[in-house]
């Protein structure tokens, strides 16, 4: 018989951590990591020979009466952020004359010029300071300028009225010049640099985008977002220069991030150059080699070692600089130190600023006069860069979404036939590869979702922008909403050589479209502060509604449109059928405002029309009356009905309803289109449902209930206004409805309940 005692091996077993050891001593190669970052110097204490076009003095001069202009400014305000600010100082001034930037100051929205982007949009009293210093030389040389350029530009004695209702702005907008967008919110201008930098590289373009940035920008979950695209598309002509000073506003930057602080660039394929950021030399080569062309075909980061809150006085150093305005005291001794004995008496910072501006004596004014030239010599006459893009683009239809009309008789790839059932989806992918086929200056792309949002269709018709493809006009962002919304909004903030306004369309499911929120947002303040930047582009929220019932709550769209409605700027689109679908695309690109489009997974029926309900193009209006009273006598009840599952469901119960009253349908596609049909025709909005039927209309929508408020009026029945107002559970898509009670029998107890 087997012993029933254990066997004890005579092998002794080893520990994992001696094996660890054996494994490091018989291949060692196996420890070493070795990351594909793209390529580095680092330029801090380097012995370079002066460039004798870089006014090493005078641009630090230059720098003083900047750091004047900063602190005078916050100090009349009470407000801003002079720590950022000041540690910037000379990273923008040598920009502005290291003979890198393209810029032209009696010129500065010049469609061939470099864009530049302040990321640290909160930087404005240095940004005003900057412009200020630009066109009080102008001013000073006797150079008179065009109305475009006067709004642009900003002098000294404006900035006594800095952060005050209609002085120079608390953060940086892109009415100005050196500014390309409209920044504030952290991290979203290297996202938006990305988006000018791919636009113009994919029209065969030379101009660069300069994004300035600050350090704690980093820990923001965007710009790794865009990080990561820009350095897999090969963006060469993005640079980021960096002011590395160690602080946010709570503390050190170590506090949120892991040291060493370039791994979260180099290592995710970037050039790298770090120089001392208050060395105007160091800054200068920077600067030059980034321009031409520094180490691999990668987007270049100038990181630039900084003291927060230069010069600042006590502050210097600190985080507490950031957006702390010293006691006024401390802030004439900070002036003081710095050369400029201010009168410093407290609310007459005019004249402080009148004696700061005064320091600008003939010899720096030359000198940065002579810069400007040299910046405005880069760039090429508009028409030459037209047809350079065209050249580029040969082949393509040079016309922009403004020439998009609908035509009289639409091609059978946009209409779909009656009775049968399409999703949506299938009738933005044919309007997007119509538009693509149509205008050279389209992007469309989205989320790692093209196959299921259906965006590949277009996208194929120039190919993905890649290393190999720099022409193409498809978008792949990853998984990345954020960096997606933000750079494909810039995109259409622009304008091309020629007078070309590109569109973009972007693409998620609605259930995700919060998080493109505050791109979206950013954007549409860009457009009202800048009308003339003005961009027109789709949100596209794909599977919106119930519709992804097998997915549960985390996939179901039901809430999203909460946010878009409440933006001032942008209209929520949401066609019942494929053909509503078409024609409000054609609608969106004649009006050229932001819209959010939500669209349906699953089969929708496609309406049938006739003589008896009005053609899909009615859908552009954002109600139309679907079905009219019959006028038999009996009780007059309005249903309005947004969602193309709802209005099938509810169809299917009509008879019945008619037995007992007599009921009017309006299809609602998009309330705020209404609203805006009742400002500009009331006589036809009434037509379509008139303020007593508003009193008592009954609502339906297969989302938010919110959206349909607009409809309705307070009267008889405070609860008619219906939709989906809670979280949901995993199941297909008629156990859904038939669960929210939004299914054929759902409604009608809706309906009937409300009509005893």
């Amino acid at each position: 018989m087997p012993s029933s005692e254990p066997v004890v091996s005579e092998k002794r077993i080893i520990s994992a951590k001696e094996a660890l050891e054996a494994l490091r001593s018989g291949a060692p190669e196996r420890f070493h990591y070795h990351g594909e970052g793209g390529a580095y110097l680092d330029l801090r204490g380097a012995p370079l020979p002066a460039l004798p076009d870089v006014g090493e003095e005078k641009i630090a001069s230059l720098c003083r009466i900047v750091r004047g202009l900063v602190f005078a400014a916050v100090d009349g305000a009470r407000s801003g952020h002079p720590g950022g600010s000041s540690s910037k100082a000379e990273m923008v001034v040598t920009l502005l004359a290291s003979g890198v930037l393209g810029f032209d100051p009696l010129n500065p929205k010049h469609p061939g010029r470099d864009r530049v982007v302040w990321s640290a949009g909160h930087c404005s009293p240095l940004f005003h300071a900057l412009v200020a210093l630009v066109y009080e030389t102008l001013r000073r040389k006797g150079l008179g300028l065009a109305p475009e350029a006067r709004g642009a530009a900003v002098f000294p004695e404006d900035l006594a009225r800095f952060r005050r209702f209609g002085g120079p702005s608390g953060h940086v907008e892109s009415y100005a010049a050196l500014a390309d967008t409209s920044t504030g919110s952290s991290g979203h201008g290297i996202s938006a640099g990305l988006g000018f930098a791919v636009l113009h590289r994919s029209c065969g373009l030379p101009a660069r985008a300069f994004v300035i940035a600050g350090d704690a920008e980093t820990e923001e979950g965007m710009t790794y977002e865009a990080r990561n695209v820009a350095s897999a598309l090969g963006v060469r002509n993005l640079i980021v220069m960096l002011d590395y000073n160690g602080f946010g506003i709570d503390g050190p930057i170590t506090d949120a991030m892991p040291y060493p602080y370039l791994n979260h660039w180099s290592s995710l394929g970037w050039n790298a150059i770090e120089a001392g950021g208050h060395n105007v030399r160091e800054l200068a080569y920077a600067l030059r080699l980034a321009d031409e062309g520094f180490g691999a075909e990668k987007p270049t980061v100038i990181v630039c070692h900084t003291t927060k809150g230069k010069h600042y006085g006590k502050l210097e150093g600190a985080a507490d600089s950031h957006g702390t305005p010293l006691p006024h005291p401390e802030y004439v001794e900070a002036m003081r130190k710095l050369g400029f004995d201010i009168p410093g008496e407290e609310g007459n910072v005019a004249a402080d600023i009148a004696l700061v501006a005064s320091a600008l004596h003939d010899e720096e004014a030359g000198y940065l006069e002579e810069r400007l030239r040299a910046a405005a010599a880069r760039l090429k006459p508009e028409a030459e860069l037209r047809a350079r893009m065209a050249a580029a683009l040969r082949g393509r239809p040079m016309a922009d979404y403004r020439s998009f009309e609908r035509p009289a008789a639409l091609p059978p790839e946009l209409v779909f036939p009656e009775g049968g059932a399409v999703p949506t989806r299938k009738a933005t992918e044919a309007w997007f590869h119509w538009a693509m086929r149509n205008s050279a200056f389209f992007y469309v792309g989205c989320g790692d979702l093209m196959k299921s949002i259906l965006t590949g269709k277009a996208e194929n018709v120039y190919g993905v922008i890649g290393k190999d493809n720099a022409l193409g006009r498809g978008l792949r962002f990853g998984i990345a909403e954020q960096n997606m919304a933000m750079m494909s909004a810039a995109m259409a903030q622009d304008t091309l050589p020629g007078g070309f306004r590109p569109m973009s369309a972007f693409a998620s499911y609605g259930v995700f479209a919060p998080m493109m929120a505050n791109s979206v947002r950013m954007t549409l303040i860009n457009n009202d502060v800048n009308p003339a930047a003005k961009a027109f582009f789709i949100v596209l929220a794909a599977h919106d509604g119930p519709e992804t019932g097998e997915d549960g709550p985390t996939h179901h769209g039901l809430f999203w449109m909460s946010l878009f409605t409440a933006y001032p700027g942008i209209k929520v689109y949401k066609p019942l059928d494929a053909n509503e679908a078409v024609e409000m695309l054609f609608q969106a690109a004649r009006l050229g405002d932001p819209v959010a489009f939500s669209v349906a997974r699953p089969p929708t029926p496609v309406l049938r029309r006739g003589d008896s309900v009005p053609p899909a193009i009615e859908a552009i209006h954002g109600a139309y009356v679907f079905k009219p009273y019959r006028e038999n006598g009996r009780r007059k009840l309005a249903v309005a009905v947004s969602g193309g599952q709802v209005m099938a469901n509810l169809l299917e119960i009509v008879p019945e309803i008619e037995e007992t009253a007599d009921l009017k349908i309006v299809a609602v596609t998009s309330p705020q289109l209404y609203e805006d049909l009742r400002r500009r025709d009331p006589l036809r909005a009434s037509r379509v449902l008139s303020d007593q039927e508003r009193q008592s209309v009954i609502t339906l929508h297969n989302g938010w209930p919110g959206f349909l408020y607009p409809l309705a009026l307070p009267g008889d029945y405070p609860a008619r206004v219906f939709g989906m107002d809670r979280f949901s559970r995993s199941g297909r898509p008629p156990e859904i409805y038939r669960d929210a009670g939004f299914d054929a029998a759902g409604i009608r107890e809706k309906i009937l309940g409300l009509t005893k």
